[in-house]
């Protein structure tokens, strides 16, 4: 299994096209409906800093999530916005829960 956390933070002017990207994101991911790809999204209170985090069963499914349209649309605008703060990307390791995940 694979989880990623990565936290940025846009300009205020571009948080709300950014949140737009992001449902187009889980937009197609439900469409989709890949049993191997868990994804959120969350907005701090600053009303412009994102965190997202990624369960992903394994580098297949990885790459699944960013080879999707609305995902390289997201990155690609996202990195033109002038971020105030670059993404910090963190693998995380699962000590435990109580959902279940990929097998």
């Amino acid at each position: 299994m694979k989880i990623v956390r990565v936290q940025y933070t846009t300009t205020a002017q571009f948080a709300a096209t950014n949140q737009q990207n992001i449902a187009g994101i889980v937009a197609e991911l439900k469409q989709l409906n890949h049993p191997g790809i868990k994804y959120g999204a969350w907005l701090l209170p600053d009303g412009k800093t994102f965190m997202h985090f990624d369960q992903l069963e394994n580098e297949e499914a990885h790459q699944v999530l960013t080879s999707l349209q609305s995902f390289k649309k997201f990155d690609e605008e996202l990195w033109a916005s002038q971020l105030e703060v670059e993404p910090v990307l963190k693998l995380l390791t699962l000590v435990a829960s109580t959902e279940e995940y990929f097998g």
